[in-house]
């Protein structure tokens, strides 16, 4: 199994129910995915629980963890599929690749006034550790942003939350992430301030569609009045996270060119939209330019290309008539979000599902009863694709006893390589970072 995290996790639990022996590959030193990289660090307790869970999982007597390994760079995709002599491959590696903005020439401009999602809500979630080595994000007020989901709104609540904490120290008043997370718009009052006393105007989320539009509810819409409701719920929602986080959203834009300014990107030129049944039209002639100093992309995530994996457009060719099977191969499968390669509810949807690991990707939604609700279901749309590949792994011949030791030295040859001493739990310990509330004493 690629990937420890959420559907992975699952994948290795059910397959080791069932007496199969597992290794599990990740390619960070813990297999937490995005529950660690991409869930805001302000979900203390939910975060803490989902890699209880995965831990759990992950120590089982017939699961063999493999960390400090990315496939197709650390280990070559067809050589583990064809040669290793594995009985099944299972892909769970989920989508880290931003889905290019379409604004030509824009990824020149990334880390001079231009990030993607991905990376910045890693550095976000992670900067505040002695030890950090990443990419630093430079952060600014009146950012633009560019999206519509509920991972687009965390980024809103983040630069908010960072900018308001900037400039309330600036004035002498510390106050933790942990407190602005509650409500920056009850913090504020409570000083008697306002954002314009603070200096500034805040960040504002550009989306192509109407804001009821907008997938922040995975919710039925099958008929009219279902959608209708879903409408009303979607409009909801992103209300009470502007009134507490006190973000702009501009619906109707859509971003078809760039501003530059000597060598940063200094804003976009947006172009109006309408929806006309269910698509979206650009207005010809509304075009305008946004100047601002900072633009963050946050329109989803997809699979990123790995040698040797068939693609299929923007995400991996998989034969679902077929128990998910990757095209080509016939013991490579496939689950979460690299089956469908896209986070939005829609898409899943169509995958068969309400919610999926595929959805968790771009749905960052602050709401803890909603994030607990995605992490089950991604473990439950693994669990389904597990019971169907379990019956294709038990059809095939058993492995003599030389190919599975020879199976095993090489698992054991890459442990070694990667400094892994075999006792996951003390692993976790060692390599487990330091977290922000532990740094400031906070209670979250």
């Amino acid at each position: 199994v690629f990937g420890g995290a959420v559907s992975g996790a699952e994948a290795a639990w059910q397959l080791a129910e069932r007496g199969v022996r597992v290794a599990v590959f990740d390619q960070n030193a813990l297999p937490y995915g995005k529950i660690e990289d991409g869930l805001p660090k302000w979900h203390v307790k939910l975060r803490d629980k989902e890699e209880a869970k995965i831990n759990e999982k992950l120590t089982h007597p017939l699961v063999t963890f493999v960390p400090l390994t990315r496939l197709g760079e650390d280990v070559d995709f067809e050589d583990v599929a064809r040669n290793w002599g594995f009985s099944a491959v299972v892909l769970a590696i989920g989508a880290w690749k931003d889905r290019p903005l379409p604004v030509e020439g824009v990824d020149a401009f990334i880390g001079r006034g231009f990030y993607y999602q991905n990376p910045f809500i890693y550095w976000f979630n992670h900067f505040h550790e002695p030890d950090f080595k990443g990419e630093n994000c430079t952060i600014a007020d009146g950012a633009i942003i560019v999206g519509g989901g509920l991972a687009s709104i965390d980024v809103a609540k983040a630069l908010m939350m960072l900018n308001v904490q900037k400039a309330l120290e600036e004035r002498g008043h510390k106050v933790d992430l942990f407190t602005l997370d509650r409500s920056i718009a009850r913090v504020l009052e409570g000083l008697g301030l306002t954002l314009e006393d603070l200096g500034l105007k805040g960040c504002t989320l550009y989306y192509r569609r109407r804001i009821k539009d907008m997938p922040l509810t995975p919710m039925d819409t099958s008929t009219p009045e279902l959608l209708a409701k879903a409408e009303r719920v979607r409009e909801k929602v992103l209300d009470n996270a502007r009134s507490k986080y006190l973000f702009r959203v501009e619906p109707l834009h859509v971003p078809v060119d760039k501003v530059v300014e000597g060598e940063r990107l200094a804003g976009l030129v947006f172009q109006r939209t309408e929806v006309v049944d269910g698509r979206v039209k650009p207005l010809p002639g509304t075009e305008y330019e946004v100047r601002a100093p900072l633009t963050i992309s946050s329109i989803g995530s997809i699979p990123e290309p790995i040698a040797g994996i068939p693609m299929k457009y923007q995400t991996y060719d998989v034969d679902e008539e077929n128990c998910c099977r990757i095209r080509g191969f016939q013991h490579v499968f496939a689950v979460g979000n690299a089956v469908t390669g896209r986070g939005n509810i829609n898409e899943s949807l169509k995958h068969g599902r309400l919610v999926s690991q595929s959805i968790y990707e771009n749905w960052l939604q602050w709401d803890e009863d909603g994030h607990r609700a995605v992490f089950e279901a991604a473990r439950e749309a693994a669990s389904e694709d597990v019971m169907r590949i379990a019956e294709k792994i038990q059809k095939a011949p058993p492995l003599s006893a030389a190919a599975f030791e020879a199976l095993e030295e090489r698992i054991r040859q890459r442990q070694e390589a990667v400094g892994y001493h075999g006792d996951y739990e003390q692993w976790v310990r060692e390599h487990l970072p330091v977290r922000l509330e532990t740094l400031i004493g906070a209670d979250h």
